[in-house]
């Protein structure tokens, strides 16, 4: 008899942590490893973030807060979304948990009945289809191509509602694409959804401040307002602020559905740790100018990458827009074989092989829905990634 219960099974474990946690083991067994498979900022959390953090502890606040969220955080964050977005929200409408997954989570667990669907556009985050499974809905995937740059477009996004849709998951700048959409792409998509009322908008603006080429960032309640009572517009400080170990994710929207996440939250984790709700008041209140020059390096880091690749026997790969993540196709790579005479027959194949055969990890493209591609995180230092590369090219050129 399995322990696991009927819908934990409906889940596969994370395929981005399960290979990073693959390139550890290895590492630790004496392999000269370089990983690329993780979505963490090489940077360091900023010196003020700390100093607010270390001030928080020394003033004794060490207690449980409210459940989702101190007021001064959530006054902080409805001044981001003032400042930085153009859209006014009240503390009430304001959700904030430990990470930006468990945002998402509360929200589909808070709003979802048995077979109701969700729409996850391909590629997508590979959490998102697996949170949906978990709150007993049902994903309905809608495939991106290359061509249009990995971004949904308006005709398929209408053929693919139904009476059962209750959300649309959207992700821009995306993780793994790094594809972000324009003004007017969004206003496409909300355009369609203007027309089915049932549905609403979760947006995932994550890598809101990893933007590249002077491209201009938006977000869908901020371009269509007739959204805005049914959008949750979720980010958090994790990439920008370089924070991913104090795990602080927040959205806001429409306050019926704020409470019915501050419900699931109350019963599963309870509250954010204290510190780090303070430590982001400050990140959110502070200094805003070392994103930009960050911002810069992720760009330059990009630029290199991508170059590299290209160079690389049968690989293309496309510029995106932010994140700091590159999804080079390795099609013209299927069916060839390595110097041992083993077939890359998947995009599975060709990150297993180059992880044995030069040791670096990538995360393959099925993970995220959509084949064959992979995905490479340069959010490291410049060196190893010219080393990486290198080894990609070199394992490249290998094949036959």
């Amino acid at each position: 008899m399995s322990i696991e219960s009927a819908s934990l099974k409906r889940v596969k474990p994370s395929p981005t942590i399960a290979v990073t946690q693959k390139a550890r083991e290895l590492a630790r067994q004496g392999r000269n490893i370089i990983s690329l498979g993780a979505g963490e900022p090489d940077f360091d959390t900023p010196d003020n973030i700390k100093d607010a953090a270390i001030k928080a502890i020394r003033e004794g606040k060490t207690k449980y807060t409210d459940v989702d969220g101190i007021p001064a955080l959530k006054e902080a964050i409805c001044a981001k979304f003032q400042r930085e977005n153009g859209l006014s929200y009240k503390p009430s409408q304001v959700h904030v948990a430990p990470g930006g997954k468990p945002v998402i989570y509360n929200a589909l667990v808070a709003t979802l009945n048995p077979g109701d669907e969700v729409i996850v556009p391909t590629p997508y985050w590979v959490s998102y289809p697996d949170m949906v499974l978990l709150a007993g809905g049902e994903p309905v995937f809608v495939a991106t191509t290359a061509a249009t740059n990995f971004k949904l477009q308006a005709a398929d996004l209408e053929a693919a509602i139904t009476p059962r849709t209750r959300w649309i998951i959207l992700n821009s700048p995306s993780n793994p694409s790094g594809a972000a959409y324009t003004r007017a792409e969004l206003k496409a998509v909300a355009d369609v959804l203007m027309r089915h009322p049932q549905v609403w908008v979760l947006t995932d603006d994550m890598y809101e401040h990893l933007i590249y080429d002077d491209f201009q960032f938006s977000t869908i309640a901020e371009v269509e307002p007739g959204l805005y009572d049914r959008t949750l517009t979720m980010n958090g400080v994790s990439k920008a602020y370089a924070m991913t170990g104090w795990r602080i994710g927040y959205a806001a929207g429409p306050e019926p559905l704020i409470k019915a996440m501050a419900k699931v939250e109350s019963q599963s984790t309870s509250n954010p740790t204290s510190i780090s709700q303070w430590a982001a008041v400050e990140a959110l209140n502070g200094p805003q100018d070392f994103i930009k020059e960050r911002a810069r390096v992720f760009q330059a880091r990009r630029d290199l990458v991508v170059s590299m690749l290209n160079q690389a026997k049968g690989l293309k790969c496309p510029t995106p827009e932010g994140a700091f993540y590159v999804y080079p196709s390795c099609e013209a790579l299927i069916g060839r074989k390595t110097p041992g005479g083993k077939v890359i027959a998947t995009d599975e194949d060709f990150a297993a092989e180059l992880l044995e055969a030069e040791g670096v990890a990538v995360v393959h493209g099925e993970a995220f829905g959509l084949s064959p591609f992979f995905r490479i995180s340069y959010a490291t230092a410049t060196e190893v990634l010219e080393d990486a590369c290198g080894r990609i090219q070199r394992f490249c050129a290998s094949l036959t």
